[in-house]
């Protein structure tokens, strides 16, 4: 690992080194240079546990367990929307308690490591509760929530343990945070376009269930990050002194949640996402609908999804060569009014207005979802490299799971809003007169936030936002001994006594 001056990541001496020499290869070789200069910096095993946890786990394990789900409770279950949307919430839960992984992951190793044995954890919660809802015949309303749930958190946990990692190595080299936030959202984008391909094949074919039973697969690569991930052994940790620890580690996450410029951003990420609400389940029942709707079959509604994941991933792009050395509040400005204008796509939809311009459903909603998850992406990639700049050393897990986790009470907030606003206005699973007033009043509450952007300064996006005395107290962290990070001495340096 380069240390010091030779820790420049993308810039300067590293940029020299791993950059290919021009001609009609830059193109094909820039990826493969930049992966290689990744694994070089932070580990080969750092870089295939973001692909695993992000780009197969979340990107295509997730596809397939959004599409799988959907049609879970809408054929097998046969729920109303409104029921699937609070549902869709429960199920989130797990990401609500994110503080609680990522506390256990900075402050109680396992069998002397830190992170190995949590993504061994989340690889065996995930492929059990996926064994159990895909073998029972007929399985309960309860049981069936219950088991996504768990499925549900083993993602969490795998998610919360990479994020830690990523946090840390955002520490050590600060000048390649945005660099692994792109690989981030690179390998969940690519997953999700994998997974939204055949999504709607294999629920066709095997159906909801047999998806469930597919998700096993991912769930047991998590496991396997676990076996290899590369991090130092802890042989003598002292479990007497957990609890002061956990003590230690909640005091310092309050002070420096408590600062100006730290509640301050997080205030604004949860109202921003809160005040978005979700009504997905609604529209997902008009799309598969007969009469109303435009009737898609299984295997559409995966291809549109897919298509869509092409603009996430086009986002993710756009924000590393372009858009990511841009300050954080005047770029969240321009993708939060996107993000609200975009919906007026889905209000034309609904209203059939697109077939009076003579365009097809199929094409028209192709260009819907491309829009809405680039300008999503735009919006979600600078919030993401926010949050890990915000993170003190030696709780750097914990308190980027917390902000997360603010992240997902807001995504909480959207989902149970959307579905409230839905059973008011009587969207159900036949009945869709007023879907188009449902997604008005969401698109006003989309633009809403551009209100609230006082909340996040201007800045170098590049450079630490941290206070003063935190990052002295970083520096004197990061120059102990890294093998066995003492919270005590954390807490010393932050109080300045």
């Amino acid at each position: 690992m380069v240390e010091g001056e030779n820790a420049k990541g993308s810039n300067g001496v590293l940029e020299e080194e791993y950059e290919p020499k021009g001609g009609w290869c830059q193109w094909i070789l820039t990826p493969v240079y930049w992966f290689k200069m990744l694994a070089n910096e932070m580990h080969w095993s750092f870089v295939i546990g973001v692909v695993v946890v992000y780009g197969i786990s979340q990107g295509l394990g997730g596809a397939l367990s959004r599409v799988g789900t959907e049609y879970y409770m809408k054929d097998v279950q046969k729920v109303q929307p409104s029921e699937s949307q609070i549902y869709t919430g429960i199920m989130s839960i797990p990401w609500i308690v994110k503080p609680l992984w990522g506390l256990l992951t900075d402050v109680l190793p396992l069998f002397g490591y830190r992170r190995r044995p949590y993504f061994i954890l989340a690889g065996l919660l995930g492929a059990v509760s996926m064994l159990l809802v895909s073998l029972h015949e007929k399985l309960h309303l309860a049981f069936a929530l219950l088991s996504l749930t768990a499925e549900s958190a083993g993602v969490a946990i795998a998610d919360v343990t990479i994020d830690a990692c990523v946090a840390q190595n955002s520490i050590s080299h600060p000048s390649l945070a945005a660099d692994m936030q792109s690989l981030c959202a690179l390998s969940s984008s690519i997953g999700a376009l994998m997974g939204f391909s055949v999504s709607g094949i294999f629920v066709h074919q095997i159906g909801p269930k047999g998806v469930f039973g597919l998700l096993t697969i991912p769930a047991g690569l998590v496991f396997l990050v676990g076996i290899l991930l590369h991090e130092p052994h802890l042989p003598n940790f002292s479990y007497s002194q957990v609890n002061l620890k956990f003590l230690d580690a909640s005091k310092a996450m309050w002070m420096t949640l408590k600062c100006p410029d730290v509640w301050r951003p997080c205030l604004y990420m949860y109202l921003s996402i809160a005040l978005s609400l979700n009504i997905h389940e609604g529209l997902f029942y008009w799309y598969t609908d007969s009469k109303g709707g435009p009737s898609f079959s299984q295997e559409t509604v995966g291809y549109i999804l897919s298509i869509g994941s092409v603009g996430s991933l086009f986002g993710a792009i756009l924000y590393q060569y372009v858009l990511k050395d841009y300050p954080f509040r005047d770029l969240l400005f321009w993708t939060q009014l996107l993000f609200g204008l975009s919906g007026m796509l889905d209000l034309m939809l609904v209203l059939r207005l697109n077939l009076e311009l003579g365009i097809p459903d199929y094409f028209f909603i192709i260009i819907d979802e491309s829009v809405s998850q680039m300008i999503g992406r735009l919006k979600w990639m600078p919030l993401l490299v926010l949050s890990s700049k915000l993170c003190p050393s030696g709780v750097e897990g914990t308190f980027f799971a917390l902000l997360m986790s603010i992240d997902n009470v807001g995504l909480l907030s959207s989902s149970w809003g959307g579905g409230f606003l839905l059973h008011i206005l009587n969207v159900t699973r036949t009945d869709f007169d007023d879907l188009w007033l449902a997604i008005l009043i969401r698109n006003i509450l989309r633009v809403s936030p551009l209100c609230l952007l006082f909340l996040i300064a201007r800045g170098d996006p590049n450079s630490s936002i941290l206070p003063s005395e935190m990052l002295r107290a970083k520096e004197e962290t990061e120059t102990s001994d890294t093998e066995n990070i003492e919270l005590v001495s954390l807490m010393t340096s932050v109080d300045g006594r």
